[in-house]
């Protein structure tokens, strides 16, 4: 059977940083990066819908070890993957990467300090084993094998096309085609501008509003500051600056919510004209950073409702017919197309099943340990970015932190580590987000506590702080050395308070 110190499960962004980490900061550490699909690049190999591109900006969605170097912050989606897959070479991880295998579950045994993988390979599914001495989850944070899809009323009767985004079909031909785009998020904003230039007319059908934000798809300061430093130093300038600046304009919105949402709000009238109807399509009824807002580059969205090619139409669906969709104000929608950009279906570690000495793990009775690891769970994290800015500036600090935790673990003699609660925990929700896919997913998310370490910061600043300088042995995480299994109680039970670790 095969055997690996640490298995990395994903070959995304999260999973190639954790490879580069490991290869730099662990030398001599044996891993592999499995990975369900043939190829690497996760999401921006996963979804080819016209018009893909980054809603955050390269220098804080990059990694921070390689600078972004092309024109354009707002990148489209082969951009991402091309620089993906020269990360992948330049770095030599390819022959650390193991295509076609899919996690199914994980078994730990505390006398041998081991995690036993179970996997599928290839077409046939054939199961296979190996072990690892740690696990680290990089599979994203949704189902790749379906997206959210809402059934609607006689939706057979249609006789177009139902199309969801996250399966695009390669040769869907939408040029002069009727298209309507169910859905106001990330995915919506972007396809509408993008289908509008060859199909006859696209709307954009929404139950409600979405915080929508024009910013130019250039960094004109970025591209200058590059031409005039090396690309590391005006790398490091620019993302630092955009980090402060992410964090100062969330803080301001939570701290000044009706400021912040006039201030929105009146960027968009100045986009659209005094004409538009503002309020009815582009006024949520809730307050910034509640849900995530829309990126926009260079108000291409905005200049397709100008120009008439594409419109937004604020409604509810009653049901579909033959040629479009009746809704509950008595209007109707004609459309050849219809795409239902309604969103994901969250899934935590690939929906992945845990074991610990014979025990199943319930993750969502678990608690957060930094947001990367699971109270009574060893020597196992999982990558999961922020909601508030760039998903890879929490990957590359998970996977920095995994690397310390191991080279401590290798310079002390332990062969297991796990955050352990030192006595009851306030439990609350691991995302505080009123978006759709959150609230439908909260059921199988871990919790999070009132205070650190149990505390899941939405702040880079303050978890850079914490995961690269913060003390490993901090009284929570528990080491230990494989003989036998640990006994463990519940986070909220009062027999928690003041417990020691035990051997069985």
């Amino acid at each position: 059977m095969e055997h690996y110190d640490v298995l990395v499960v994903g070959a995304g962004i999260s999973g190639i940083g954790a490879g580069y980490h490991l290869k730099t900061r662990c030398p001599g550490t044996s891993f592999a990066i499995f990975e369900a699909r043939q190829t690497i690049g996760g999401t921006w190999d996963l979804f080819r819908y016209p018009g893909i591109r980054s809603d955050s900006d390269m220098y804080t969605l990059g990694f921070a070890f390689r600078p972004w170097t092309e024109a354009k912050a707002i990148a489209d989606g082969p951009s991402i993957l091309k620089y993906l897959r020269e990360a992948v070479s330049d770095y030599g991880l390819a022959s650390h990467m193991r295509f076609g295998r899919k996690v199914r579950s994980a078994a730990w045994d505390s006398r041998t300090s081991r995690w036993t993988v179970d996997y599928e390979e290839g077409p046939e599914r054939t199961h296979r084993q190996v072990t690892c001495g740690f696990l680290h989850m990089c599979a994203g944070y949704y189902n790749y094998d379906a997206g959210y899809r809402p059934r609607f009323d006689a939706e057979e009767t249609f006789k177009g096309q139902i199309v969801h985004p996250q399966f695009w079909p390669e040769a869907l031909d939408y040029a002069g085609k009727r298209v309507v785009v169910i859905g106001s998020g990330a995915t919506a904003v972007t396809l509408v501008p993008e289908l509008a230039k060859m199909a006859a007319h696209v709307t954009m059908l929404q139950r409600s509003p979405t915080y929508v934000v024009s910013r130019p798809a250039e960094d004109a300061f970025a591209n200058k500051l590059r031409r005039r430093l090396p690309s590391r130093i005006a790398y490091g300038i620019i993302r630092w600056r955009n980090v402060f600046f992410g964090l100062y304009f969330y803080n301001l919105t939570r701290k000044k919510p009706a400021e912040a949402k006039a201030r929105l709000i009146e960027m968009v009238k100045a986009q659209l004209g005094p004409d538009y109807d503002v309020e009815t399509h582009f006024t949520p009824t809730y307050n910034p950073w509640d849900q995530r807002l829309c990126l926009v580059p260079d108000s291409d969205l905005f200049r397709a409702l100008k120009d008439g090619s594409a419109s937004v139409m604020t409604d509810r669906i009653e049901r579909f017919d033959e040629t479009g969709l009746r809704l509950a104000s008595g209007a109707r929608l004609d459309a050849d197309i219809i795409i239902t950009a309604t969103g994901l279906d969250l899934q935590l570690m690939s929906g992945l099943e845990v074991s610990v000495d014979g025990e199943r793990v319930e993750l969502p009775q678990t608690f957060s340990y930094k947001g990367m690891m699971y109270s009574g769970v060893p020597n196992l994290a999982s990558s999961f970015g922020y909601t508030n800015a760039s998903w890879t500036l929490k990957a590359d600090l998970t996977a920095e932190y995994l690397c310390r935790l191991i080279n401590h673990m290798r310079n002390t003699g332990y062969t297991e580590c796990r955050p352990v609660p030192q006595g009851p925990i306030e439990p609350m929700p691991w995302l505080d987000f009123t978006s759709g896919y959150v609230q439908r997913g909260l059921s199988r998310l871990p919790r999070q506590g009132s205070e650190a370490p149990w505390r899941v910061y939405q702040n880079y600043a303050l978890d850079l702080l914490a995961f690269r300088f913060g003390k490993l042995e901090d009284g929570v995480m528990r080491f230990a050395r494989s003989h036998a299994p640990i006994r463990e109680v519940s986070a909220t039970s009062p027999a928690a308070n003041g417990r020691q670790l035990e051997d069985a």
